[in-house]
């Protein structure tokens, strides 16, 4: 028997099913998708990130006695190649995005596939509703898991010990060669990713209070490291569960609706691209303020900050992404797969399912959204999670001098900076009467 095990999402050893699942000799590889890359910009930072830990790995599976061959080419192109190897299967972890779901099917054709649940708790083909149809609300989604999301622990993978490195000779490609340059990461992403895990467990206990402050670092910081499986979703949920510590289960929440999404979208692919709730919504087109938006120049200090901020980092706290996206959809009335697409491309810790679900939550169009009616009002927020304005003067230095309390009302910075692009109570009722209108014509 003579096994390919292809890394994609799991760039560990610590609990890898294709690890364990694996016999006798085996050649691990990692694939750089040129499909992906080619339409990545040369300075994308999760390009920096991915490398890094490809080549971590690399360096674990040989103190294993293994390796990692690495190749830059399509999916098709490798496994074709491969196959005159008379390799009898391939073993990789599932995927449930669009892409990855049409990649697997040709390579199939290839090469025998055996795929294994590994960067998700569930498989979102089961936990149906008794009558056979996939939950759409995340309550009864939640509560229906109860046997998994109570656990005191979820069982993880073991490495087989025995497995036999078939020798194949490669040149591990630079990032230069990829067509990318090496760019500064987030200081916590310098971290290993078990520290990042560390650091957040010493964090749980003031978790539900500090997370939606903006200056403070109280989120979990581990979305990359779910995004690209340098650490596992049940590694994460077994390390916090076993604190049983104040807030641990408000975490474990947040896990499972990132459960949630990624069912949401396997159930209804469509969602992608369309209104999850079928309705049509009249989007403003004007391009310019969608620029403006993207730029951070929309004159509302916390919109902007957030954006700004993301455009350097890649990064946005989650309270935030609810902000900009409710703003951008809603007061800007500009289609939320607009917003989406741009995160996509920015985004360190992108994952289709979470980011499509998320925005469609923000735009009232997806599944268990909030209500049409429903829209954040930034300088409520702002004065409500950053009170002495700490974030906002960190990105836009232009204002530091400046007293806070005039950042939390509209219209009072006047001549010290951008005249903001809407007035928010307008704005407001002109979404509440466009979006009634839209549920309405759908009845």
């Amino acid at each position: 028997m003579k096994q390919i095990l292809w890394f994609r999402r799991d760039l560990r050893i610590r609990d890898n099913k294709i690890l364990e699942k694996a016999s006798n000799e085996v050649m691990p590889i990692f694939i750089f998708d040129k499909n992906i890359l080619e339409k990545l910009d040369m300075d994308d930072k999760r390009v920096t990130f991915i490398y890094d830990a490809v080549i971590s790995l690399k360096k674990s599976l040989q103190a294993l006695g293994l390796d990692l061959y690495i190749f830059y080419d399509t999916p098709k192109n490798v496994f074709t190649e491969l196959k005159k190897l008379d390799f009898d299967e391939v073993l990789c972890s599932s995927d449930f995005d669009s892409y990855s779901i049409k990649r697997d099917k040709d390579i199939s054709k290839i090469l025998p596939l055996k795929r294994y649940l590994d960067s998700f708790l569930i498989n979102p083909r089961k936990n149906l509703k008794k009558d056979g149809t996939p939950y759409k609300v995340f309550t009864p989604f939640y509560k229906s898991l109860f046997w998994l999301s109570s656990s005191y622990q979820i069982g993880e993978s073991t490495t087989n010990s025995k497995l036999k490195l078939y020798k194949y000779k490669s040149k591990t490609p630079t990032l230069e060669e990829l067509g990318f340059k090496s760019v500064e990461l987030p200081e916590f992403l310098k971290k290993t990713a078990e520290n990042r895990l560390d650091d957040f467990k010493e964090k749980v206990e003031e978790y539900e209070n500090n997370r939606d402050i903006f200056y403070k670092e109280g989120t979990s910081n581990l979305g990359v490291d779910l995004r690209f499986g340098t650490l596992s979703a049940r590694i994460i949920f077994n390390e916090i569960r076993k604190l049983d510590k104040k807030n641990s289960e408000v975490f474990i929440r947040q896990l499972f609706w990132r459960e949630f999404y990624n069912y949401i979208l396997f159930h209804f692919p469509k969602s992608e691209q369309e209104n999850w709730n079928g309705i049509e919504v009249k989007w403003n087109e004007d391009e310019e303020d969608f620029k403006r938006w993207c730029e951070g120049k929309t004159g509302v200090v916390l919109i902007d900050a957030a954006m700004r901020h993301f455009n350097k980092t890649g990064m946005m706290h989650n309270r935030l992404r609810m902000i900009v996206s409710s703003f951008l959809s809603k007061n800007l009335l500009i289609d939320w797969k607009k917003g989406e697409q741009y995160f996509a491309k920015k985004l360190l810790d992108y994952e289709a399912s979470s980011n499509i679900g998320s925005w469609q939550w923000a735009a009232s169009t997806g599944a268990d959204s909030v209500p049409y009616f429903r829209i954040f009002n930034p300088y409520l927020q702002s004065v409500k999670f950053d009170k002495e304005a700490i974030f906002i003067k960190s990105v836009i230095p232009e204002l530091k001098e400046v007293n806070p309390k005039l950042m939390h009302i509209e219209g009072a910075l006047k001549d010290k900076y951008l005249k903001p692009m809407v007035d928010i109570k307008y704005s407001r009722q002109r979404a509440i009467n466009v979006f009634k209108e839209a549920k309405n014509a759908r009845v």
